[in-house]
């Protein structure tokens, strides 16, 4: 299919009043970019941003992390698991203030362009390299996905073609990061956080209010609870539970930290603050909303799962998995499996309406037996979806069977008016051009920086560097788009992003904890720690993907593995004869 065979042919999934929307939102977004930072810059305006307030830089750290991915898995999360997910966030706060106390005025004080600059002066140049190298190369990977999460999934439910999808995403996003930089990436976050939060308030209140009459928000909260779906807080302690509050205090709080405190995607949000003060402030005010805004995204996803239990689903979310499986030798055994999935939610439709009745008089011996039924049933459904899912392997053993990502976007496309659908695309595709502004925004000034202004020699003029960093950017640009079509999509892409940033944050968080609290490690200690240390913590990850029944550490326990070890070994390493040099001693302790 060429690009305008698929153009004409995508018209027809959507109305002409949702395309308008989609496509004046997304082109507002980039000429806004583009027109807020025309005229020259110089490389510190266009690498570092400027003088930012507070509310630009905690909107761009919020919409930097809040990715498509964020929108499309989160719902999906909580239609399957429920709202434990948000315990994930828990650590944030904590890794905010140790940042705003230790990081930031460090940061400031050495006018450092980007986080890896520092350890040069605090270590030695072959430490710098190896952390931005780390980071280059996880980035890089985050990148390709937040392009790849939308797109896979617009492209199964639209039936739009995914090559053409992740190239029309990359390449609104490199027009306006070419063209500004970091200060393009600031101004255009603050307009995709509206939109963002405009869409997904209207989604949770046309959720709501599409509920049966009879079902109050409290009652609707009750039948989620009754299905397991409320529980927030898990205090049993278990290394095989990805999501409890032990996990969140000491396994997220260590990947948050290295995240906002070592990873330039955020770091660089933060150092386009005026002053201290405003990126504390700024840091502060992402801390502080971003738990609240996690909570109420798997709320809709909650509302999502409440509205299916009074009206009729897909036996599998994912279209194109259920194309297979209906154009193979076991459509009829699908199709069989279709019909009970339909008699089963007709029950469970009925049922879950009298029960809704029966919570507008209180709790009663009656609503506590249906309660009961209710259960039973939607067991039954989840035994049929997995029948389903063993099925759809049978036919094609490449297709996604997990369906979590297209619970919230089927949603959208089947149960809200027109115009709001092309609002909801609007937010998910906002959503990913955010992310992906900053993480090329932030891979450019690594690349430019740390390694090409660092080994390419001194003498060259300002200019030299600003048009290296456009070409940089363009380059990371066409890497991300190039992964983007051939990453395949996982269990759950918000933990996909999760994995791979576990497997990279814990050592360069060793680095930087090592930089700031031993000051008696010097660069050789840190260096060999480090490689010993990454080592360790992707042999754990690849052993536990094994299929050998040995299961070392789930993927978050892999962050502060990779940081106490790194600091570990450096202890263990350092010579007791070796000192730090004076300069950035005299730095830390002012």
């Amino acid at each position: 299919m060429g690009i305008v065979d698929w153009f004409s042919g995508s018209l027809g999934e959507l109305s002409i009043v949702d395309w308008f929307i989609l496509a004046s939102t997304l082109a507002f977004i980039v000429l806004y970019g583009v027109y807020k930072t025309r005229g020259k810059q110089t490389s510190e305006q266009y690498i570092k941003g400027g003088d930012a307030r507070w509310w630009t830089v905690g909107l761009s750290v919020m919409a930097t992390q809040a990715s498509a991915i964020t929108f499309l898995s989160t719902p999906g999360q909580a239609y399957t698991d429920g709202m434990e997910f948000v315990q994930f966030y828990f650590g944030l706060p904590i890794a905010v203030i140790i940042i705003c106390v230790t990081f930031i005025p460090i940061y400031h004080k050495l006018k450092v362009y980007t986080a890896y600059e520092f350890l040069e002066q605090r270590f030695d140049v072959k430490t710098r390299s190896l952390a931005s190298i780390l980071f280059l190369i996880q980035r890089g990977l985050a990148a390709g996905i937040t392009i790849y999460a939308p797109a896979i999934i617009l492209s199964a439910v639209l039936n739009w073609e995914l090559k053409y999808l992740n190239i029309v995403i990359g390449i609104l996003v490199i027009i306006y990061t070419v063209s500004g930089g970091t200060k393009a990436v600031n101004v255009t976050q603050k307009q995709q956080m509206i939109v963002i939060m405009a869409g997904m308030i209207t989604a949770f209140v046309l959720i709501v209010t599409q509920l049966p009459d009879t079902v109050s928000f409290d009652n609707a909260l009750t039948m989620a609870g009754n299905a397991d779906k409320m529980k927030i807080l898990d205090f049993n302690f278990s290394l095989d539970d990805r999501y409890n509050v032990w996990t969140a205090i000491f396994g997220a709080s260590f990947l948050m930290l290295s995240y906002f405190g070592t990873d330039q995607s955020q770091v660089q949000r933060y150092l386009s603050g005026k002053s201290v003060k405003q990126m504390r402030i700024g840091l502060l005010f992402n801390g502080l909303l971003k738990v609240p805004m996690q909570f109420f995204i798997l709320m809709v996803g909650v509302m999502v799962f409440v509205f299916y239990q009074f009206n009729s689903t897909p036996l599998n979310f994912n279209p194109a998995a259920e194309k297979a499986v209906l154009e193979s030798d076991y459509s009829g055994d699908y199709q069989a499996l279709q019909s009970n999935h339909a008699s089963i939610l007709e029950e469970k439709q009925e049922k879950q309406i009298a029960y809704g009745k029966l919570l507008e008089n209180g709790v009663s011996a009656e609503s506590n037996r249906l309660s009961n039924e209710l259960k039973v049933l939607r067991s039954q459904e989840e035994s049929n979806r997995q029948l389903a899912r063993d099925l759809i392997t049978k036919a094609d053993p490449t297709a996604e069977t997990n369906d979590k990502d297209f619970v919230f976007i089927n949603f959208i496309l089947h149960h809200l008016p027109k115009g709001l659908i092309g609002l909801l695309l609007a937010v998910i595709i906002s959503a990913a051009m955010s992310s992906t502004a900053s993480e090329l925004n932030a891979l450019s000034s690594t690349t430019t920086i740390d390694i090409y202004k660092r080994f390419s020699g001194a003498g060259k003029e300002d200019d030299h560097y600003v048009i290296a960093s456009k070409w940089f950017t363009l380059m990371w640009g066409i890497i991300a788009i190039v992964f983007a079509s051939v990453v395949s999509l996982f269990d759950n892409l918000i933990q996909l992003v999760n994995i791979i940033g576990s497997l990279f944050y814990g050592t360069i968080l060793g680095i930087f904890l090592t930089a700031f609290y031993l000051k008696k490690i010097r660069g050789r200690a840190i260096f060999i720690a480090a490689l010993i240390s990454e080592v360790v913590v992707i042999a754990c990850y690849l052993i536990d993907l094994q299929d050998n029944g040995i299961k070392i550490l789930p993927f978050l326990w892999l962050n502060p593995l990779g940081a106490l070890l790194t600091m570990g070994l450096a202890l263990l390493i350092q010579s007791p004869k070796d000192s730090l040099p004076s300069t950035p001693k005299t730095v830390l302790n002012e």
